[in-house]
């Protein structure tokens, strides 16, 4: 699980185009590079600016490690000097001043009242920039590939749906992302997990579900608004929609969630005998003020903070969470968030400093904890609803997760399934696996993006075998 009030950052298309003001124009046209920091992960960016022949300048956008390209810029402004960027979609945009003799731009990236510096450097080979993802499965594929959607309400859910071609009915899965505005993919920096999974599992006889989170996508409803409650009332309308089909074999339906899906997975086993079986992948077993907490320590240590730093933040974040559950009424809520923070400032560690980075994600933090989606994880208690869930249940860690610790989870979740009466639990730590079951050296978020590996062989075949076992299917 991530910070997710920049879950949306650059995502969303508009398009139209502006003419450029001013002079020298051709100063900026070509391809343009940086990276945001965005708490523990960089978003690689490439801005595409182009002249047509009105002398218009027009420019599109990549986000490298979102796997979001083409992004259109509604508005683009060039003085000779100073360079704007609207997006007005997502109530973003960019503002730099040219530096000719580096051949860069040097400016802040806003977005919904965040500002985040930005410095982009004139790329030459734009292209070399896109990372190589071997594994991503490429057509013609030796299985069926739909296009599916299936209603929740008022809501819509669009996916893809994945069939052997082998003679059915077929077993089946549904893939629930984790947190974060996530697409059927769950693309995150430049990685398509799902869509490794999904290629994986299905070449193995298993047919897979998976679709875009509500609001994100093709599908309709609001994401913003969304708890974890909404997530799992989708995924179960996916488990109906798998049911209703003559190609799946509604005996073997099963839910593989990762992260926030690992806590959306068991609440929909919990309530439904459509669910036969259970993948938890980096999922959570403590109450989520205790993960957030030892998360952002791991993460600080893995960046080399001081002890006296991370017990500083450790400090804020407590009060903060206290606050959120405590407090009803928003507007109170919200003062008393601020006010904390203000407090915990004026007492950081003697020559512990902020960055405009660090002070604007506090400023956003206000937002995150105070939402609807956060108050609703910080009043569950995972356990409580674990040891409601008799399916099978294969749980799997990274040893290097920092975001879903293993050794604070995997305990909480054998002991809860046990103490409900469970005897079909698998539990497994897998060596030297981050929080996207990648091969890794540390485990840090910023790691993820540059390994080549998506998701790691050992771990995929972890997860199909033991499907295959408990779906009594032969393999291909």
């Amino acid at each position: 699980m991530t910070s997710r009030w920049f879950s949306g950052l650059l995502i969303g298309m508009f398009f139209a185009a502006m003419p450029a003001l001013g002079q020298d124009a051709s100063k900026v046209v070509g391809d343009w590079a940086g990276a945001l920091d965005v708490g523990a992960v960089k978003l690689r960016l490439v801005v595409h600016i182009t002249r047509g022949d009105d002398g218009a300048l027009r420019a599109t956008m990549d986000s490298i490690d979102q796997s979001a390209m083409g992004i259109p810029i509604d508005i683009v402004t060039f003085d000779g000097k100073a360079l704007r960027l609207e997006l007005t979609s997502l109530r973003a945009g960019f503002d730099g001043t040219l530096d000719e003799s580096s051949n860069r731009l040097t400016g802040s990236w806003k977005q919904s009242g965040v500002t985040l510096p930005l410095q982009l450097d004139r790329a030459e080979d734009a292209s070399s920039l896109i990372p190589k993802r071997p594994q991503e499965p490429k057509p013609p594929f030796p299985y069926d590939s739909r296009d599916v959607s299936f209603a929740n309400g008022d809501v819509t859910l669009a996916g893809t749906l994945t069939l052997p071609r082998s003679p059915g009915p077929h077993a089946a899965a549904v893939l629930i992302s984790g947190s974060g505005a996530q697409n059927r993919d769950e693309a995150v920096t430049g990685h398509k997990p799902f869509l490794v999974l999904a290629d994986h599992l299905t070449r193995e006889g298993i047919a897979v579900l998976r679709f875009d989170d509500r609001g994100v996508g093709e599908s309709t409803g609001s994401f913003e608004t969304a708890t974890t409650a909404d997530f799992a009332s989708d995924a179960e309308a996916g488990v109906t929609f798998l049911k209703s089909l003559p190609e799946i074999d509604a005996t073997h339906i099963g839910l593989i969630g990762h992260s926030e899906g690992g806590i959306v997975a068991p609440m929909v086993a919990a309530r439904s005998s459509d669910v036969t079986f259970v993948v938890l992948l980096a999922g959570v077993g403590v109450p989520i003020d205790d993960l957030l907490r030892v998360q952002s320590r791991l993460l600080l240590e893995a960046n080399g903070a001081s002890p006296e730093y991370i017990a500083w933040n450790e400090r804020l974040r407590t009060r903060m969470f206290t606050i959120a559950k405590a407090e009803s009424d928003s507007v109170a809520r919200e003062e008393k968030l601020r006010a904390a923070i203000q407090t915990a400032v004026a007492q950081l560690p003697p020559g512990a400093t902020l960055t405009d980075e660090e002070k604007a994600g506090l400023e956003g933090g206000v937002g995150f904890v105070s939402s609807p989606w956060m108050r609703f994880l910080l009043a569950y208690e995972p356990a409580s609803t674990l040891r409601r869930v008799r399916q099978p249940v294969l749980a799997l860690n990274g040893e290097l997760d920092l975001q879903v610790a293993p050794s604070q989870n995997l305990p909480v979740i054998q002991k809860a399934l046990a103490e409900g009466g469970n005897r079909d639990v698998t539990a497994a730590e897998l060596p030297k696996l981050n929080h996207l079951f990648q091969t890794a050296v540390t485990g840090s978020p910023n790691e993820y993006g540059a390994i080549e590996e998506t998701m790691s062989p050992i771990a995929l075949r972890a997860i199909s075998d033991w499907i295959v076992a408990r779906t009594q299917r032969a393999k291909k």
